[in-house]
């Protein structure tokens, strides 16, 4: 119900008014059943920018420290969150990450729309890094299409080191929704369909990167952006270790 209101009378009005989306490619999502939406991350304006121009209650993985922090302010956050269909999402790796994958796994079960970012963090200079492979973990075991969703201009909206966004327009473009099942399939031609269905139902490390690698191609024809075969969250680490 609070997605809802938000969207549809609070702030979403509003907010469309202002920042002025252009929308690309509206078709490729689905009207009902689950998929993935799989974007690119180079702002905190993309998790309203994205929810903003797609009709269907779009839920996502959003990191725990939203869900704990102390105090009334704390409460607040965390009721907001789960108001607005949020996941809780550990990111320290391990048997943590696993759970997190499990209860997005369910919203795709349940025939909801995932909004996921390959990256797993925010781009730290407006380059395109390279995917994790939850989202072909999740798009494997759900059946779920991927749809590869890019976001052109919400850097300028609102810079990583930035708290208040600016007003500017901003475009959303969807691609061709990609069939994660019949992608793994493909690299299996020649195997028995036996076999074939193992790949899908356990697949290899090298078939979890091809899909995903395939997904980020995906974006990055969408966007443009300068590709980086490293985890953003590897260049990160680095630069606060240098005090860059």
């Amino acid at each position: 119900m609070l997605y809802w209101t938000l969207k549809n009378v609070a702030l979403g009005p509003a907010l469309k008014t202002l920042y002025r989306p252009t929308v690309h490619g509206l078709h490729h999502v689905p009207t009902n059943g689950p998929a993935i939406l799989a974007a690119n991350h180079s702002s905190f304006f993309d998790s309203i920018a994205l929810p903003l121009v797609v009709p269907r209650q779009l839920r996502y993985p959003a990191k725990s420290e939203y869900f704990t922090q102390p105090g009334l302010k704390g409460r607040a956050m965390a009721a907001f969150f789960r108001g607005v269909g949020q996941i809780p999402t550990d990111r320290s790796g391990g048997r943590a990450s696993l759970a997190a994958l499990g209860e997005a796994e369910q919203v795709l079960k349940d025939g909801n729309l995932l909004g996921i970012y390959p990256e797993g963090t925010r781009s730290p200079d407006g380059r395109l890094y390279r995917g994790r492979t939850g989202v072909v973990r999740l798009a494997l075991s759900t059946g779920s299409p991927v749809v590869p969703v890019g976001l052109v201009g919400t850097t300028e909206i609102q810079p990583i080191e930035a708290a208040v966004p600016k007003v500017r327009p901003f475009t959303a473009t969807f691609g061709e929704p990609f069939d994660v099942t019949a992608f793994v399939q493909s690299r299996h031609a020649d195997a028995t369909p036996e076999e074939q269905a193992r790949a899908v139902q356990r697949p290899s490390r090298d078939d979890l990167r091809a899909a995903t690698d395939e997904i980020m191609r995906r974006i990055q024809s969408i966007t443009g952006q300068e590709y980086v075969d490293e985890y953003s969250s590897v260049v990160k680490s680095r630069k606060a270790a240098h005090g860059a």
